[in-house]
């Protein structure tokens, strides 16, 4: 999910679909298309994604960041991008393609599960508000975009059971946000305080060691109803994690802990 500047917002190719829109749209196993749009991808994967992937798949976060991640630091980026590794085969296929479709279908990336609708975030620094934007952007070899069947975006994110994705990928993008302005001085992103926000984003279980087996308890207050969850609830611990880089990193006051 991108940061989009209001004044470049009509410059951004696709259809903007505004509330109350509808598009046309249907993917089904006998179209010509079917599994073109799983090949030589640079998708994104958001924390939330990678949660539910590595629970899909029954590994931990450390064997699913080695075995399908790359991850990338683009020149005049403060956090590192996390991309799905594409299969080591000729047409460079999503690692989880198989002959019958997607095999972890129901755990599907945000990117996927929305397609073709692209989700970025509006933000207003005036208000330091920010609003959900939608562009209809089919490639040109999807046949599915002729079809009959029409969605609105709230039609769409229901039937595809995205809202929960699009919850998260938010709240995510307003951390992300964050890292425009470089927040690591001279140690770099690769420095001790780069290695923790990324855990605490992107490692669920290591973040959850952090939490509970190091000295955190000991320095800061949970409430007891949150801590609780914390040890069984991934959405609940990375939502905490989220709200941990914040107050690590920028001094943000969290909801969730206070420092004793």
């Amino acid at each position: 999910m991108k940061q989009l500047d209001g004044k470049k917002i009509n410059d951004i190719p696709g259809k903007r679909l505004l509330k109350g829109d509808s598009f046309a749209f249907r993917c089904y196993p006998e179209i010509s298309c079917f599994n073109r749009c799983c090949r030589n991808l640079n998708l994104f994967l958001y924390p939330y994604d990678v949660i539910r992937l590595r629970r899909n798949l029954e590994i931990n976060s450390d064997e699913f960041l080695d075995q399908y991640v790359d991850i990338v630091l683009r020149p005049h980026s403060h956090f590192p991008d996390v991309l799905l590794r594409m299969a080591d085969n000729k047409e460079k296929t999503c690692p989880f393609l198989s002959t019958s479709g997607c095999s972890v279908y129901l755990d599907r990336p945000d990117t996927c599960r929305t397609f073709p609708v692209e989700q970025g975030l509006l933000y207003d620094a005036t208000t330091n508000t920010s609003e959900p934007v939608h562009f209809l952007r089919p490639p040109d070899f999807c046949q599915g975009q002729h079809e009959s069947q029409q969605w609105t975006i709230d039609e769409w994110c229901q039937d595809q059971q995205a809202i929960r994705y699009n919850q998260m990928t938010v709240r995510w993008a307003e951390v992300k946000r964050l890292f425009e302005n470089n927040p690591w001085g001279a140690e770099g992103p690769y420095g001790a305080r780069g290695k923790m926000a990324f855990m605490a984003c992107y490692n669920i279980d290591r973040f959850r060691s952090f939490v509970f087996d190091s000295s955190f308890k000991k320095r800061y207050k949970i409430k007891p109803a949150i801590r609780k969850k914390l040890r069984i609830d991934d959405d609940q611990l990375l939502q905490f994690g989220f709200e941990w880089v914040k107050f690590f990193l920028w001094g943000i006051t969290p909801r969730y802990f206070k420092p004793k």
